[in-house]
């Protein structure tokens, strides 16, 4: 697994978007966190939990990164920086896309997703979108992050399937 850094920057309008630099967790990793990994769709059959099924909506182009992240929905995790399970990143395409995110047991979960129009690794808030688990109402009047109570997914042995949409400022 390689690891990349991409810059990050903690805006005021930040919930939405700085919850874009999101993860997806993986099984029996060596490390617990900062997992890269790539979005196998095999790994989210019914038998091979668990894991969640994410099906992003509403990805307004085919330009840049859509990167998804997955945290444990707790309040000394969710979106806090390092703590990512897992992070799947891939060329963004306009429309719905899905992604097959393993987590290490079951659990509470939160999933962050960010698109990255330019694929410059920077928030940029007039053009990149953000979303979470449970579609939270995030605006420009409602700023920081929602509550893990509010993103918490729970998840069994087997594999949960959950939409989100996309939001753009």
């Amino acid at each position: 697994m390689t690891k990349t850094k991409l810059p990050h920057r903690t805006l005021a309008a930040g919930a939405l978007l700085a919850a874009a630099g999101l993860a997806a967790p993986a099984p029996a990793m060596a490390e617990p966190y900062r997992n890269e990994i790539r979005n196998e769709m095999g790994r989210c059959q019914s038998d091979r939990g668990p894991a969640i099924m994410v099906t992003v909506d509403g990805i307004k182009s085919s330009s840049g990164k859509v990167r998804v992240q997955s945290y444990r929905a707790t309040s000394g995790e969710w979106l806090v920086k390092g703590k990512w399970l897992s992070r799947i990143e891939v060329p963004a395409r306009a429309g719905s896309m899905s992604f097959c995110v393993p987590v290490p047991a079951s659990g509470s979960y939160g999933i962050a997703v960010r698109h990255d129009v330019n694929g410059n690794g920077e928030t940029d808030i007039r053009t990149d979108g953000g979303a979470m688990s449970n579609n939270p109402s995030i605006n420009i009047f409602n700023l920081g992050k929602p509550s893990y109570t509010k993103v918490g997914v729970p998840v069994g042995e087997g594999v949960k399937s959950i939409r989100i949409q996309m939001k753009y400022m």
